[in-house]
């Protein structure tokens, strides 16, 4: 099927209204939850072909989350499409204001590689609840995950419903000539750039969930075992394929040595062996032999080996300078680059020589020092003594500048997918100061009024 004719039965199937019933949606959703958990050891075995995610890893970071996110949805779905009151002003007494959430209509949602199933159902989730229909893109380079995704919307939704799409770049250029209502993508900033730029023509609205380069700030108050811990976690998860994976470092010059003491503790606790089965390896060779190149020429402090059959690679801790190759891009992979500095202005100097990150994590109880970074560093969300883990909390994520725009996940992923609408209702009774012809008493009544 061509896709222009795919998003025009998508079009004429949600001006059918059918979406709008919100029993349609719920009835779709739970036949969602139902078929992910009948093909649940189906995505863990697409994840590991692809990822090598282990079960663990694949159940809590991808199929666990998007089940939350339905039950999220089954029980409050009906609160959330329910009119909200907003306050009067006396300027329009007697009324009632209030605000209605509906659907855009046709939606697109191109996901990645790196969370292949969580990144495409979760926003797919969030757009059907809010009453859209959707068109899935998924990436090329998980292609056992992406044929149990393909499976699982071919057996809960009408293709003029939701639309399994796999393809390469030309499929990606015709998709994005097409006019859609609503775009959500997740990706590089580079695509992120040629998504918006082509969405511009039909100024249709965009979320870009992107990534960047997301730093680690360990100050001297931190506890640094804990820090080491938390920081491993976060990095090593899918071997550092994650947007908001720590992707530097930057720690006190007095503290340096105890951390990265405490680092090689904490690093042979949780992954003593890069080889074993339950760590990830990464996507393809070409990003395997990227980052390769990028530990030519360091100073390794731990790690540094990989195995080029398996594709995996030790996570590794290099110490480098501010102006070091590993600072150019996102490095996405287990290599983590630690950077000392002397006192706090070069922490605000080396970040905010970056591009706007997508995270950034503070470790320390410096109240002063955590608030100045609250304040003069601008970033898409964060931990504060962790990381990653605002993922998976009742917040809206989402980037800034570079690293994105828009945000979503549970409520604000259905105010993402949905137009405001504000209606004000008024009756018979009225006021006459703002109908013509204006006299000086009226006028006089305005400016106390409006106290001018």
């Amino acid at each position: 099927m061509e896709i222009r004719e795919i998003v025009n039965n998508q079009r004429e199937f949600f001006k059918s209204h059918q979406t709008i019933n919100i029993d349609y949606r719920l009835v779709h959703l739970k036949k969602l939850k139902q078929s992910i958990l009948n093909h649940k050891n189906d995505i863990v075995n697409g994840l590991k072909a692809d990822l090598n995610k282990c079960e663990t890893e694949s159940l809590m970071c991808e199929i666990g989350l998007c089940i939350e996110d339905i039950d999220y949805f089954l029980k409050n779905l009906k609160k959330l499409t329910k009119a909200k009151k907003v306050k009067g002003t006396l300027s329009n007494f007697p009324s009632k204001s209030y605000t209605v959430y509906e659907p855009y209509g046709v939606t697109l949602i191109m996901s990645p590689w790196n969370y292949p199933f969580l990144l495409t159902i979760q926003p797919l989730i969030e757009s059907i609840a809010s009453g859209n229909t959707a068109i899935l893109k998924v990436g090329n380079a998980s292609k056992n995950t992406s044929a149990v995704i393909k499976n699982i919307i071919k057996e809960v939704f009408p293709p003029e419903y939701v639309y399994f799409l796999e393809g390469n770049r030309t499929v990606n250029q015709k998709l994005l000539g097409e006019k859609f209502d609503y775009v959500f993508f997740t990706g590089s900033k580079e695509v992120g750039k040629i998504v918006l730029k082509s969405q511009s023509e039909y100024l249709t609205p965009v979320t870009l969930e992107l990534g960047g380069k997301s730093p680690v700030i360990v100050e001297k108050t931190a506890s640094l075992r804990l820090s080491a811990k938390r920081i491993i976690f976060g990095k090593i998860i899918n071997a550092g394929q994650t947007c908001v994976a720590p992707d530097y470092i930057l720690i006190d010059k007095s503290i340096k040595d105890e951390f990265i003491r405490l680092f090689f503790e904490e690093i042979k606790l949780q992954l003593p062996n890069y080889s074993s089965d339950d760590y990830g390896k990464i996507i393809n060779q070409k990003h395997f032999d990227r980052l390769v190149n990028l530990l030519t020429d360091q100073k390794i402090i731990y790690g540094g080996h990989y195995d080029s059959n398996t594709l995996k690679i030790e996570p590794t801790l290099v110490e480098i300078t501010a102006d070091n190759k590993l600072m150019e891009e996102e490095i996405f992979g287990p290599i983590l680059p630690l950077i000392t500095y002397n006192n706090e202005d070069e922490i605000f100097d080396i970040i905010n020589k970056n591009p706007t990150p997508l995270a950034l994590y503070y470790f320390g109880k410096n109240k002063k020092l955590k608030k100045d970074v609250l304040s003069f560093v601008r970033f898409g969300g964060g931990c504060i003594n962790d990381t990653i883990m605002h993922l998976v909390s009742n917040m809206s994520f989402g980037g800034t500048g570079q690293s994105g725009m828009g945000g979503y996940h549970k409520k604000y992923g259905f105010y993402t997918f949905s137009h405001a609408k504000n209606i004000l209702e008024k009756g018979k009774a009225e006021f006459n100061l703002r109908f013509r012809p204006y006299t000086d008493k009226k006028k006089g009544v305005i400016k106390k009024f409006m106290k001018i």
